[in-house]
C-alpha cells in the first residue's frame, strides 16, 4: 500500500552546483517550493523570495565558490508566523561581505542592497567550512 504523508514539509534543504545553471536552477527550485506551500507563481511573496534567492545564490557562485564545491539552499517555513527563512551557504568563509561600490556605473555590486531591501532581517553566520548568508521574509 503507498501511504502519503498528510502534514506538507515545511523545510527543502537542496545542494546544487556552483555554476550559473545551479543558481538559476536555485531559484527556480524556490518558485516551484513556494507554489507548494501556497504561495503561487506571480504572487508577491513568491516573487520576492526568488529574487531573494536569486541574489544570494549569485552571490554565492560568484564569490564564494571553492572549485569542486557546492552551494547549499534551505527554504524554511516558519507557519505560525507565515516567515520564509532564506539560507545559501557556501565554501568560502574567508570573503567578507561588501555592499555595493558607490560608482553608479558599475553594472554589479548592488545584490546586498537589494537583499537588505527586500528582507524583513538577514545576516551572516559561519559554519565549520565556510558561511551561510540568511535572510527572513514576512510572506504576509
Amino acid at each position: 500500500m503507498n501511504v502519503e504523508i498528510s502534514t506538507p514539509a515545511t523545510e527543502l534543504v537542496q545542494r546544487l552546483s556552483a555554476t550559473p545553471r545551479g543558481a538559476r536552477l536555485a531559484r527556480r527550485l524556490t518558485a516551484d517550493q513556494l507554489a507548494t506551500w501556497g504561495y503561487p507563481h506571480g504572487g508577491d511573496p513568491n516573487d520576492t523570495a526568488q529574487h531573494l534567492v536569486a541574489e544570494l545564490a549569485a552571490n554565492a557562485v560568484t564569490h564564494g565558490r571553492v572549485p569542486g564545491r557546492d552551494f547549499e539552499l534551505r527554504l524554511l517555513l516558519a507557519r505560525p508566523a507565515n516567515t520564509l527563512r532564506i539560507e545559501v551557504s557556501d565554501p568560502r568563509g574567508d570573503s567578507a561581505l561588501r555592499f555595493a561600490s558607490q560608482d553608479p556605473e558599475a553594472e554589479s555590486g548592488r545584490g546586498l542592497v537589494l537583499v537588505q531591501v527586500l528582507a524583513s532581517v538577514w545576516g551572516v553566520s559561519p559554519r565549520e567550512v565556510g558561511k551561510t548568508v540568511w535572510a527572513e521574509l514576512r510572506l504576509g
